[in-house]
């Protein structure tokens, strides 16, 4: 049996906006031959934080070692990373000590409740921690067209969401074309890395 490499799609959702945005993006990882999306989320660190979806896969720090590359994604909370996936990383120093995830890609994703409420500034918080593991950040060009038209979330950051206040907007075509096309970028670079 042969391995098959696979991207990380790794992510923290408490109500529901950013594993909306994780399926999009293992959507586009999907679209590459020869190579699989593993979805994953971390665990909350209160029952207040629990993500609504049960049925959720947590991931494992053996899940991160073995990928091709990794897409992260966290709500913006005042505009960082939340708790959950910072502890998630926190936890990756083995992996640092050892230089596992070196040159591997990486890219980032996050919704906020606010249209203008730190969407770039918790993707840069994100990319933080994966500079220092030696990844490879990818972003999105304005080569994908949804980046030039969306009028809610996307940057060249990464994806992004606007999901409001109340929670009931879901991803809009563009929020979604984008996901897809970073989760796609990530896949095509991950098979130009040697050894994969």
């Amino acid at each position: 049996m042969s391995y098959q490499p696979y991207i990380l799609v790794l992510y923290y959702s408490r109500e529901g906006a950013t594993a909306a945005m994780a399926k999009q993006v293992t959507r586009g990882v999907e679209c590459v031959a020869g190579i699989e999306a593993r979805l994953r989320t971390v665990p909350a660190l209160s029952a207040q934080d629990d993500d609504k979806d049960t049925m959720a896969l947590h991931a494992t720090q053996d899940d991160l070692r073995g990928c091709a590359g990794l897409v992260l994604g966290s709500p913006t909370r005042f505009g960082n990373m939340a708790a959950p996936m910072k502890q998630f990383l926190d936890d990756s120093s083995a992996l640092w000590l050892q230089g596992a995830l070196i040159d591997r890609p990486a890219a980032v994703f996050t919704s906020t409740s606010s249209l203008h409420g730190g969407q770039e500034s918790t993707l840069l918080s994100m990319m933080l921690p994966l500079m220092h593991h030696g990844m490879v950040m990818v972003g999105v060009p304005y080569a994908v067209p949804e980046l030039r038209a969306t009028q809610a979330g996307g940057t060249p950051y990464g994806a992004s969401h606007w999901s409001t206040e109340t929670g009931d907007r879901p991803l809009d075509d563009n929020e979604a074309a984008i996901c897809r096309a970073l989760g796609r970028r990530v896949a095509e670079w991950a098979l130009r890395a040697p050894g994969v």
